[in-house]
């Protein structure tokens, strides 16, 4: 997701293209190479076409079919290979990536098992590639990239705008706080959650439906990425209070259904990041929370909000624990940005607030 908002914030900044394509029948273009047995269907004997009178026999599969485990990896290698036979070059960094061409003739695809995003600044060379593949798969072109995974691709001359509108009113609707009344704020701050009070749900189920729907809402939505974080790591034992703190946020994005992420066209192509962490947070554990925010320019294309692995004995190492994953994500970022041929011209920036960790940063000899 992460490459899909890099490609969508460097759509926006140089003006390219976007396509979207769509496989029919995805996973029934490559043969099974492994040997896989399956019980008929229910209602098909081979009685009725053989002498066969002993016991129902299997049947062995020489094509994919949809539900089997090995569908999705032998599609992707099908579809991986035609594309390098055709001159597209594998990124090393996010495998769903391919890249072909140089300057104005630069093509980009991404591709989700069976959609695929083209993007580049020639709008011909794109349609070229998009006959190419259709004469190797039967494709549903569906023009100009608007709905993408559950996203909500708006363009117009101001910028790109993501959201999850729609997802948002399929999830209040389905969980009957259409009509709710709003709050202001994503979790209640007077609250203390952990996993002692309470009485257990009845149906766990249900809580760890809500958290998974909300978990995918948290890719547009970075101000409710701590709140979903924090409900998801009671997912074993759900109790009361914590189904109660799950419905508080479902009233929380009532304010704002469509609320989302802005990619402006006037922004640069200069990579910063901020890093904090909040020392201690977790009254069970002990353990510090890390967030990170990475920008391409005005555009927010990565967002984290994650317990630390080990408890820090002061808030300097807990901040220098934070400022290291900031920096694994931003060299990892700049390694997708020279995979778009965009190489930063300048040192990439990071933001912290604890001077103790700032100077051990600076300084090697005393870490």
């Amino acid at each position: 997701m992460v490459t899909l908002k890099l490609l969508l914030a460097i759509s926006a900044i140089k003006q390219w293209h976007t396509l979207q394509l769509d496989v029919n029948n995805a996973f029934l273009n490559k043969d099974l190479n492994e040997e896989v047995y399956m019980d008929l269907p229910q209602g098909l004997n081979t009685n009725t076409f053989s002498d066969h009178a002993g016991p129902q026999l299997p049947c062995k599969l020489h094509k994919l079919i949809y539900g089997l485990r090995q569908s999705s990896r032998q599609w992707y290698i099908k579809f991986s290979q035609e594309l390098q036979q055709t001159g597209f070059t594998q990124s090393q960094d996010d495998y769903v990536l391919f890249t072909q061409g140089l300057g104005t003739d630069f093509i980009t695809l991404l591709v989700y098992v069976d959609d695929i995003v083209l993007g580049g600044p020639n709008l011909h060379c794109l349609q070229q590639l998009q006959d190419t593949l259709n004469t190797s798969f039967k494709l549903k072109t569906l023009g100009t990239l608007k709905y993408f995974l559950g996203f909500e691709i708006a363009r117009s001359s101001k910028g790109t705008f993501l959201s999850q509108h729609q997802y948002t009113l399929q999830l209040l609707e389905d969980t009957g706080y259409l009509g709710s009344k709003p709050v202001a704020t994503p979790m209640d701050p007077k609250i203390k959650l952990n996993t002692s009070d309470g009485e257990p749900l009845l149906d766990p189920s249900q809580y760890r439906r809500l958290v998974a729907r909300l978990l995918y809402l948290t890719l547009s939505r970075p101000d409710i990425t701590l709140s979903v974080h924090f409900l998801s790591q009671f997912l074993a034992n759900p109790k009361t209070p914590h189904l109660q703190a799950a419905h508080h946020l479902l009233r929380y994005l009532k304010v704002k259904p469509d609320q989302g992420l802005l990619y402006p066209t006037s922004s640069s192509l200069h990579l910063r990041a901020f890093s904090n962490s909040d020392w201690a947070s977790c009254p069970t554990t002990r353990r510090s929370t890390t967030g990170i925010c990475v920008f391409l320019g005005d555009c927010l294309i990565s967002w984290r909000s994650k317990k630390q692995p080990t408890i820090s004995r002061s808030s300097t190492e807990a901040e220098y624990h934070a400022l290291a994953a900031t920096a694994s994500e931003l060299t990892w970022i700049q390694y997708l940005l020279a995979d778009f041929h965009l190489h930063q011209q300048s040192p990439s920036f990071i933001y912290c607030d604890n001077k103790s960790a700032i100077h051990i940063a600076n300084n090697p000899t005393f870490s």
